[in-house]
């Protein structure tokens, strides 16, 4: 990445909120600063609740957040901030269809967002995370009240790469990254990952920031740990 900070703030869903302590503990240990929304505790407390605490929520929220930030000259110039929303924008109503964000919708916000951000990141630079996978059996056979839907992650993310090029806004495949450790026993829930995808998650967006530069060398590749099993319905991940 060309641009020089070495401070970063991260402003994304539920599933930042997991690889989050260890992009962290990486980042900070070559001397970079790591902020993000705050309110992680409060978040853990139901990661499902978009909006709440740490969590981003939807672009809707993650839009008046950013500009309550801009309109209060909040503290964000010079830092790379590391953008996350889709996964609570494409929720569907099981009986009606209806998305919580529609996908127009969706473009209007990421616009609006993406260009506050560049506001407030001053000589910073904008960093957009494409929304994770999703898999339809996983997800939607355990009651959840939503379904999520993988042909809908992909319409998403097709939308939010639109924005993105338009606005000259780099994109880390963080789908890609994902999906690249294999689609077998990721999931620790309806579509929160286990501990060692998270670490993995953390050291692709790690390597995309400073692993080509020499501030920091990559850890080595992580590979599930053995004594993950299959996911208890149900029940919270750690």
């Amino acid at each position: 990445m060309a641009c020089a900070a070495r401070k970063v703030f991260v402003l994304g869903d539920s599933i930042s909120i997991h690889w989050g302590p260890d992009l962290e503990r990486l980042l900070t240990s070559q001397g970079w600063e790591y902020s993000r929304k705050s309110g992680v505790e409060e978040a853990l407390r139901n990661l499902d609740d978009g909006g709440l605490g740490a969590n981003g929520g939807d672009s809707s929220h993650c839009l008046e957040y950013m500009r309550t930030r801009v309109r209060e000259g909040d503290g964000l110039r010079g830092a790379i901030l590391l953008l996350n929303c889709g996964l609570h924008d494409l929720r569907t109503d099981p009986v009606t269809g209806a998305k919580q964000v529609t996908l127009d919708k969706y473009r209007d916000n990421l616009r609006e967002l993406g260009s506050l951000s560049q506001t407030a990141a001053g000589a910073g630079e904008v960093v957009w995370l494409r929304i994770t996978p999703v898999v339809d059996a996983v997800h939607n056979a355990h009651g959840q009240p939503w379904h999520r839907y993988s042909a809908d992650v992909d319409e998403y993310n097709k939308v939010a790469d639109g924005v993105m090029a338009e606005l000259n806004v780099t994109v880390l495949d963080l789908h890609r990254a994902t999906t690249a450790l294999g689609m077998d026993n990721l999931y620790c829930d309806h579509v929160h990952y286990h501990e060692w995808v998270r670490k993995a998650q953390a050291a692709y967006i790690y390597q995309q920031i400073v692993g080509y530069d020499g501030i920091g060398a990559l850890p080595s590749t992580v590979a599930p740990s053995p004594d993950v099993g299959a996911a208890a319905v149900g029940q919270p991940c750690p």
